[in-house]
C-alpha cells in the first residue's frame, strides 16, 4: 500500500543544470569510445581468431559483432537527439524511456560492472608490465595504476581525457609499427581456418571476440560533462564505430599475410613479433589497458551520481548524488568507486565474476534498443529525434544483443537476469514517484486502444466479468460500498468509484483536484479503482448522466452499485432511478448494510432463489462466487435457499436444485425449506438470522414499483447485511455460470 508520505525524488533535470562548456564531441565522446573498442582483445586474442575460423570466417565475426553495437549506436543517437542527456549517460536515458525501476535495474549493475571493470583493466595492465619486468610485484603495480586512474578522474575529467590523447597516440603507433611489419614465416592465407587440425568453433570464437566491440557506452557515461550531448553523442559514438570496424576489418587480412594459423593461435603477443618496432605493440595493449580503466572510472561515478540524484539509492547514500565544482564532477562517487575497485584488485580472481560483467553491459545495449523501439514504435507526439531510426532496426538490435549473450554464456547471463529483476521489483517495492514521464503510459495507452478496437459491442457471455459503477457519494462515509465492489472485482474487472455534487459547486480545475483527492485515498486504502465526479442538480439526475455517458466505447460498466434509501420522500425518484438503470440494460445492486454487523464474520452467503438461473437467480450466484475469491471472503460458505410449499414438492425441488449446484460448479450447498404455511419473510429472517451476507432478488420494474420497493425494504428489516439484485435484462447469465 503507498503511503502518503512516500518520498519523491529529486529530478536530474532540476538538480543539474545544463552546461555552456564542457567537453567536445572528439575529447568527450570519440576518444573514450574508440579507446575502449580498440582494447587488450585485439592486441591478445586477435591472432586467435584469425587462427580459428580464418580470414573469411574472421570478417563476418567483426561485420556481425559490429553490426550489432551499430544498431545500439543508432537507437543511443536517437534517444539522445530526442532529449537533453544529463549526468548518467545509459542509465537516464533507459530511466526517462522505460520509468526509474527499469533504469535503476539497469543501472544498479551497470555501476558495479564498471567499478569492477577498472580492477580488471588495471590487473591486466599489471600483468603484461610484469611479463616484461619480472621483478615487480603484480598486486602492487595494480593497486598504483588503480590510485593513477582515480587520482586523474578526481583532479579533472578533462585532465583525464587528456590523457587519454597520448594513450591513443600509442595505440596508433602500435598499428602503424605493426603495419609497416614483415611475416615471419611462409604462410599461406586460410579463408576458413586449417582443416587439419581442430579448432573452435564459429561461435565460441565469436563469443570471445564480441567484447572488443562493446565500448560505444564510455562516450554516453560523460553525457554530464559534454558541451552538446545531443550533437556529440551521435556523431562520435557512430565516428568511432566507423574506425573501430575499419581497423578491425585491416588487421585480420595483416595477420593472415604474416603468419599461419598454428603460430597465430600458440602466441597471444603474435603481433610484437610481427611488427616493424616490438615494443610498440607492449605501448598499445598498455594504452589500451589503461584507455579502458580511465573510461570506467569516469563513466562508474556519474552513473552512481544520477542514482543517488533520482532517489533509486536508499535515503541515507544521497550524499552521493554531490557534485564538485564548476563541472559538476562527482568526486565522491569517484572515491567511492577507488575503494571498490581496489578492494576488487585485492581480490585478484575476477574471472568468475567477469562473465557477469560482461552480461551487464549487453543488458544495458538490450533495454537501451528496446527504448529506442518502442519511444519508435508508439509513435508518441513527444518523442521527436533529430536523428531518426525505424524501430525494426532497434528492436533487431535488442534481439542481437539477447542471442549474443547467450552465445558467450547462457549462465552468466540467467544470472545477470535474476540480479536485475531483484533490483527492479525491490525498486518497485519502495513505489518511487518520478517527476518525469516515460514510455510505460504510451505503452499502455497503445494496447488499450487496440484491445478497444477488438472487444466489439456484442455481449460476449464466456468472457463476461463485472464492471462496476459504485454511487458511493463521499468515500469515507459509505467505505463498504467500495469494499464490497472491490472485493466482488478482485482483479477481474474494472471499479469506479463515482459522487454527484451539487451543481455549480465545483469547476472543473477543482473537480479534477477532488478526483485526484480520492484516488490517493483510495491507493493508501489499497484499492485499485477509477474516480469520477460530476455536477446535477440532484443525486439521480447525476446518477443518469453517469450510466448515460461514462465509459469507453464498448467499455462501460455494466454493473451499478448503490446505497439504499430510507428517506420515504425521496422513494418515487429512487425507484424512478432504478428502471431507468434497468432499461438501461445494467444490472443494480443495493447494499443495505446492518450497521451493527457489517459484514459479520465473512463466512456465510445465503442466496435466495426465486427465479431461474437466467435471470436474478444467476446473476446473485455469480456474485457469490467472485465475492468468495476475495481474500477476505475465501473461507465463506454459499447456501442455496429455496422455499418450496410442501414436501411433496420439496422432493423434485431438491433434485432439481442439486443438479443445478453441480452443474455450475461455485462449490456452494443448497438447503430447501418447506413452507408448510409460513410466509416468505418469517422463513427469511428465521434461516437468515445468522449469514453473514443475504442475496435477494429484485423483480422487474413496473408502474407500482415504488410499493413495492417499499415491501421489499421491510422485508429486508432487521436482517444481516443484505444485496437487492436486479439483472439486466436479456443477458443469459446461466451460460456465464456454466463457463465459470
Amino acid at each position: 500500500m503507498k503511503s502518503p508520505f512516500q518520498r519523491q525524488p529529486p529530478s536530474t533535470e532540476q538538480t543539474v543544470p545544463a552546461k555552456s562548456s564542457g567537453l567536445g564531441t572528439f575529447g568527450g565522446v570519440y576518444t573514450p569510445s574508440l579507446l575502449t573498442i580498440l582494447g587488450v582483445i585485439m592486441y591478445l586474442r586477435f591472432g586467435w581468431v584469425v587462427g580459428n575460423v580464418g580470414l573469411i570466417g574472421t570478417l563476418i565475426i567483426v561485420t556481425l559483432a559490429t553490426s550489432i553495437t551499430f544498431l545500439t549506436a543508432l537507437s543511443i543517437s536517437a534517444i539522445a537527439t530526442d532529449r537533453v542527456i544529463r549526468t548518467g549517460g545509459a542509465y537516464y536515458m533507459i530511466s526517462r524511456s522505460l520509468g526509474i525501476e527499469t533504469g535503476g535495474a539497469v543501472g544498479i549493475p551497470l555501476y558495479f560492472a564498471q567499478a569492477l571493470s577498472v580492477a580488471l583493466y588495471t590487473i591486466g595492465f599489471a600483468e603484461s608490465v610484469v611479463a616484461v619486468f619480472g621483478n615487480l610485484n603484480q598486486l602492487y603495480v595494480a593497486l598504483a595504476t588503480t590510485v593513477f586512474v582515480a587520482i586523474l578522474a578526481l583532479t579533472s575529467a578533462s585532465l583525464a581525457i587528456r590523457a587519454q590523447y597520448i594513450i591513443m597516440a600509442a595505440i596508433v603507433l602500435s598499428l602503424v609499427s605493426l603495419l609497416l611489419g614483415q611475416p615471419i614465416e611462409n604462410t599461406q592465407i586460410e579463408m576458413w581456418g586449417a582443416a587439419d587440425r581442430l579448432s573452435e568453433p564459429f561461435w565460441v570464437v565469436f563469443a570471445v571476440f564480441f567484447p572488443a566491440v562493446t565500448g560505444i557506452m564510455a562516450g554516453v557515461n560523460m553525457s554530464g560533462d559534454l558541451r552538446d550531448p545531443i550533437r556529440s553523442i551521435p556523431k562520435g559514438t557512430l565516428a568511432a564505430v566507423g574506425t573501430g570496424y575499419i581497423i578491425y576489418m585491416g588487421l585480420p587480412v595483416i595477420l593472415a599475410m604474416r603468419a599461419d594459423a598454428t603460430t597465430l593461435i600458440a602466441e597471444p603477443l603474435i603481433m610484437q613479433r610481427i611488427a616493424f618496432w616490438g615494443p610498440a605493440i607492449l605501448l598499445g595493449v598498455w594504452g589500451a589497458t589503461l584507455s579502458s580503466a580511465i573510461g570506467s572510472i569516469l563513466g562508474a561515478p556519474r552513473v552512481l551520481q544520477a542514482l543517488a540524484r533520482d532517489g533509486v539509492l536508499p535515503q541515507w547514500l544521497s550524499f552521493l548524488g554531490t557534485g564538485s565544482g564548476r563541472d559538476d564532477e562527482p568526486r565522491i562517487g569517484t572515491a567511492v568507486t577507488l575503494v571498490v575497485a581496489t578492494a576488487a584488485v585485492y581480490v585478484g580472481e575476477l574471472n568468475l565474476i567477469a562473465p557477469v560483467l560482461t552480461m551487464f553491459f549487453l543488458t544495458t545495449y538490450l533495454v537501451l534498443n528496446l527504448s529506442a523501439a518502442i519511444e519508435g514504435f508508439l509513435q508518441s507526439p513527444s518523442f521527436r529525434p533529430s536523428f531518426r531510426v525505424h524501430w525494426s532496426l532497434s528492436l533487431l538490435g535488442a534481439i542481437g544483443c539477447l542471442a549474443v549473450m547467450f552465445l558467450i554464456n547462457a549462465v552468466a547471463t540467467v544470472a545477470a537476469a535474476v540480479i536485475i529483476l531483484g533490483i527492479y521489483f525491490w525498486l518497485q517495492q519502495r513505489e518511487l514517484r518520478a517527476t518525469w514521464g516515460d514510455t510505460r503510459r504510451g505503452m499502455w495507452l497503445t494496447l488499450i486502444r487496440t484491445a478497444i478496437f477488438q472487444i466489439g459491442h456484442q455481449p460476449d457471455t464466456k468472457n463476461w466479468r463485472p464492471h462496476i459503477l459504485v454511487l458511493s457519494g463521499s468515500p469515507t462515509k459509505r467505505w463498504s460500498l467500495i469494499e464490497l465492489a472491490d472485493a466482488l472485482t478482485h482483479n477481474r474487472g474494472l471499479v469506479t468509484v463515482s459522487s454527484v455534487l451539487p451543481s455549480g459547486s465545483r469547476d472543473i480545475a477543482q473537480q479534477a483536484k477532488l478526483e485526484a483527492t480520492i484516488r490517493d485515498y483510495l491507493d493508501r486504502r489499497g484499492v485499485q479503482a477509477l474516480v469520477r465526479l460530476v455536477t446535477a442538480p440532484d443525486p439521480f439526475e447525476g446518477a443518469k448522466q453517469l450510466v448515460e455517458t461514462y465509459g469507453l466505447g464498448p467499455l462501460v460498466p455494466n454493473t451499478i452499485l448503490l446505497g439504499d434509501s430510507e428517506e420515504s420522500s425521496r422513494r418515487d425518484r429512487y425507484c424512478q432511478m432504478i428502471n431507468q438503470l434497468h432499461r438501461a440494460k445494467r444490472n443494480v445492486v443495493i447494499l443495505r448494510e446492518n450497521t451493527a454487523k457489517g459484514f459479520g464474520s465473512r463466512r456465510r452467503i445465503d442466496v435466495w432463489w426465486g427465479g431461474g438461473v437466467q435471470a436474478n437467480g444467476g446473476l446473485m450466484l455469480l456474485l457469490a462466487y467472485l465475492l468468495r475469491s476475495d481474500i477476505d471472503w475465501r473461507n465463506a460458505e454459499i447456501c442455496l435457499k429455496l422455499v418450496v410449499p410442501n414436501e411433496a414438492a420439496a422432493q423434485a425441488a431438491r433434485a432439481n436444485v442439486e443438479g443445478l449446484v453441480k452443474q455450475i460448479r461455485i462449490g456452494a450447498s443448497s438447503q430447501i425449506l418447506v413452507a408448510d404455511g409460513r410466509s416468505f419473510d418469517t422463513i427469511l429472517h428465521e434461516s437468515s438470522e445468522k449469514a453473514d451476507l443475504i442475496f435477494l432478488g429484485i423483480a422487474t420494474p413496473k408502474d407500482n414499483f415504488s410499493d413495492y420497493y417499499e415491501n421489499l425494504q421491510a422485508r429486508a428489516a432487521n436482517l444481516p447485511t443484505t444485496l437487492l439484485v436486479l439483472a439486466a435484462p436479456d443477458f443469459a447469465f446461466g451460460e456465464v455460470l456454466t463457463d465459470v
